[in-house]
């Protein structure tokens, strides 16, 4: 019964929280914000501004948990809106920068953003690793961190794209130009100063471990997935083992080799989310359980009654909604545990691949954007106190239907080219 805390996914959950800890531990990701923030493509242009922070997020949260690239883009974007309006106050402007409907704009981007961007890797956000959990041990099929991005990367590019259109339609600029907006993002940037041992050696342990989560995908598809090669790297460089690999050697790798000082340690280690980790442990013994003893069985035939759906892509759409709806009152992770494994029962019961409900499901979980309660980062950017609640739950109503639309419609267009059907 308690066998899924020890599942490989359990480790892939430990190990990618430790290196995500890393990076914030040594400020590896405002480097990379204030870098992406340096380019000439951002220039002065506020919707550019808009479409960075959102971007960053999205980016970032591929990597870290939604939570963390929310928090660590929020005083970014506060110091970046504060620059904005000393230069519109010292531009003759009359209203403020920071109680505007843009300024509302560029902390639901951060949000929203994050919770987009955690689709397109199975590390992202825990429903990725939970669906993935499911679909290996509910309907015997594993989806490979390579894969996964090959469906999963197209859709969150898609919906980011909606995204910034809906911010930008919603929350329009008041400023034209932001001259002076690179002072700002220089000197913040400059303060960072030169690169320490403590990055290269986080930046050295999470390129190891996207490179070897990477590899035996690429192997397969260089040499085939019957190839010995390809079989001796799959089942040695499972996804769980890469990333303690990867973890551990943040505690090799020397910050200071004569004070005995390395790149990570283990009081500030036990700091990940532990709380996740256990969910998701009991959310997989759960899901085994109503499984096998019938009860999803028979909650599925419930909502088919209800529902009408039939079909593979009824059924999808259907996981897909109920996902949505259930994450906006729940975490996005609770929503993941009660609703793939009704779906998985649901396709076996109509005779259809469980895989694209499933995926339904778990997409269709991350997608809770109308209220603070909905998911943390939500509740993060309300914290600021920028971010009425009618004007979060009305961005959010509209891109949660959006959201329905691009995917059902993605996983009907990639689930036959993946074989997933």
């Amino acid at each position: 019964m308690f066998a899924p805390f020890a599942d490989p996914i359990v480790f892939l959950f430990i190990g990618s929280f430790i290196i995500a800890e890393a990076i914030t531990l040594h400020h590896l990701d405002k480097r990379f914000a204030f870098a992406i923030f340096s380019l000439r493509f951002i220039g002065e242009n506020p919707y550019r501004v808009l479409f960075a922070c959102g971007a960053i997020s999205a980016i970032i949260s591929m990597w870290m948990s939604n939570t963390a690239a929310t928090a660590m883009m929020l005083p970014i974007t506060l110091g970046v809106l504060k620059a904005m309006d000393e230069l519109h106050k010292e531009a003759g402007g009359t209203s403020p920068i920071m109680g505007s409907r843009y300024a509302t704009g560029m902390m639901l981007i951060i949000a929203y953003g994050a919770s987009v961007g955690g689709i397109a890797t199975p590390i992202g956000t825990p429903p990725n690793l939970i669906g993935i959990g499911f679909i290996q041990n509910l309907a015997g099929t594993k989806i490979t961190f390579f894969e996964w991005m090959l469906f999963a990367v197209p859709l969150t590019i898609v919906m980011f794209t909606f995204l910034y259109l809906i911010m930008r339609f919603l929350h329009p600029s008041p400023m034209v130009s932001l001259k002076g907006i690179k002072t700002y993002v220089a000197n913040a940037r400059g303060n960072l100063g030169r690169w320490n041992r403590g990055e290269r050696n986080t930046a050295i342990a999470f390129l190891t471990a996207v490179f070897l989560w990477l590899f035996p995908s690429i192997i397969s598809l260089i040499l085939g997935k019957d190839s010995p090669f390809s079989k001796f790297i799959g089942s040695r460089l499972d996804e769980g083992v890469v990333a303690v690999l990867a973890a551990s050697l943040l505690f090799i790798l020397p910050v200071n080799w004569k004070e005995r000082q390395f790149t990570m340690h283990w009081e500030r280690a036990v700091r990940i989310d532990w709380g996740t980790i256990l969910l998701f442990g009991g959310g997989l013994s759960l899901g085994k359980l109503m499984f096998f003893t019938g009860l999803a069985e028979v909650m599925g035939k419930g909502l088919t009654g209800i529902t009408g759906a039939s079909s593979l892509w009824g059924i999808t759409a259907a996981g897909t909604l109920l996902a949505i709806i259930i994450s906006e009152t729940t975490s996005n992770t609770a929503s993941a545990n009660m609703v793939i494994p009704i779906m998985i029962a649901i396709a076996k019961g109509a005779d259809v691949s469980p895989i694209p409900p499933a995926l339904g499901a778990c997409l269709g979980a991350s997608f809770g954007f109308m209220l603070p309660v909905s998911t943390p980062p939500n509740a993060i950017v309300y914290g600021s106190g920028v971010v009425p609640i009618l004007k979060m739950l009305r961005a959010g109503i509209i891109f949660d239907i959006i959201g329905f639309i691009i995917i059902v419609a993605g996983l009907m267009i990639l689930c036959p080219l993946m074989g997933w059907t």
